[in-house]
């Protein structure tokens, strides 16, 4: 056995009697320094997992609240995976997602529950086989979990956040370390030596989890492999310049001008805190026509000022109000959503839930802040 420390202060344990060169990471088991474990396949289990799917199942994949690309991609891409080996494959969500994915091939099969519980649920009590995707806990896929099926059906996670929820599991794929689920997706499929199942449609389906989640390789891609996987989805005839024009050209006119008043009308900057925020209310959504997806992105924007750290981006939706949080360098807005504001997620970025009105939260959010200011009073080098 070889311990090792990476650059967040994990402990990477590595099991050389499991390693395959090729898919190394299938094998790595991160835990913090606090012994909270992140969980990869046994031996065992990849064997049991192999023979599980040898045999024609019925299988239901499933992905969080609001899902995003990397939820859409990972649902799209074990789809075309597992219908490609033979099972009968299906697809649901909580709610709608962004129309922007649209033209991803087999999009129109997702089942929103929003729209179509009756026939979710039928679908979920008959699976023989369940999956998580892109989500570490069950109350991630809302009035979905009630339905999740329960044994003999077998329960599959594969995620990439921290602290997944172990026990509601059969098998658990979690690395916190890998830059979106889809490419966790395509370590699951390599384990299992499926490889071969990875075609121009999963291809494209991985590559839109990486781009989304990574910020067109912005952030969180810092591992060589992330793009050692991307070549090799590319080597597989998918047309990237296409794909970005896909998935960041499609902009309606009331969604860019929502951009232009957030930050025009809506930006706050709190430079000793060297945190920005935006807020949107349900007035202004209004006013320019909300759609789903419309806010993506949105909070990104104030982290390109030098000396901002963390951005906030609130919105005002069905009488609560959404935070998200992003931020660069090493502040961890997990531990802040976390702490403060019923949520979780990623160090660098994380989302939260409360029941206040804004001003009461922009309030709140600068007395909390204030005892972060030390952490958060920082520069990068550039």
């Amino acid at each position: 056995m070889l311990l090792m420390c990476d650059r967040e202060n994990n402990v990477i344990v590595f099991l050389p009697q499991l390693a395959d060169i090729e898919v190394l990471p299938a094998f790595v088991y991160l835990c913090s320094l606090q012994m909270k474990f992140l969980i990869m396949l046994t031996h065992t289990e990849k064997e049991e997992l192999r023979s599980l799917l040898l045999t024609k199942k019925k299988i239901v994949l499933s992905s969080h609240s609001n899902p995003d690309g990397d939820a859409i991609g990972s649902l799209l891409a074990m789809y075309y995976y597992l219908t490609n080996k033979g099972h009968e494959v299906y697809m649901v969500v909580p709610n709608k997602f962004p129309e922007f994915y649209d033209w991803m091939p087999g999009s129109d099969l997702i089942i929103n529950y929003e729209k179509n519980a009756k026939k979710a649920q039928q679908l979920l009590k008959s699976a023989d086989i369940f999956f998580s995707l892109d989500y570490n806990a069950l109350n991630r896929i809302g009035p979905v979990a009630e339905f999740v099926p329960p044994s003999p059906a077998t329960r599959i996670l594969i995620d990439h956040h921290i602290d997944p929820e172990r026990d509601k599991f059969d098998y658990c794929y979690s690395n916190t370390a890998f830059s979106s689920t889809g490419e966790l997706i395509y370590s699951f499929i390599s384990t299992l030596g499926d490889i071969q199942f990875i075609d121009k449609s999963v291809a494209e389906a991985l590559y839109t989890c990486i781009v989304t989640d990574t910020g067109s390789f912005s952030f969180s891609c810092n591992r060589p492999e992330t793009y050692e996987i991307t070549a090799a989805l590319l080597k597989l005839g998918i047309d990237a310049e296409k794909m970005h024009r896909l998935i960041y050209d499609t902009f309606s006119e009331q969604r860019l001008r929502l951009l232009g008043f957030a930050i025009s009308n809506r930006m706050i900057v709190w430079d000793d805190l060297h945190t920005s925020l935006i807020y949107l209310t349900k007035a202004d959504l209004i006013k320019f026509n909300f759609e789903v997806g419309d806010t993506e992105g949105v909070v990104n924007y104030p982290l390109m000022m030098k000396k901002v750290n963390l951005s906030i981006l609130i919105t005002e939706k069905d009488n609560k109000l959404r935070l998200s949080f992003r931020s660069k360098g090493n502040f961890s807005v997990n531990d802040l959503a976390r702490k403060h504001f019923n949520g979780g997620g990623h160090r660098n970025a994380s989302g939260g839930n409360v029941n206040k009105k804004v001003n009461e939260l922009i309030d709140e959010l600068k007395v909390v802040l204030v005892d972060y200011s030390k952490e958060l009073n920082y520069e990068l080098v550039y």
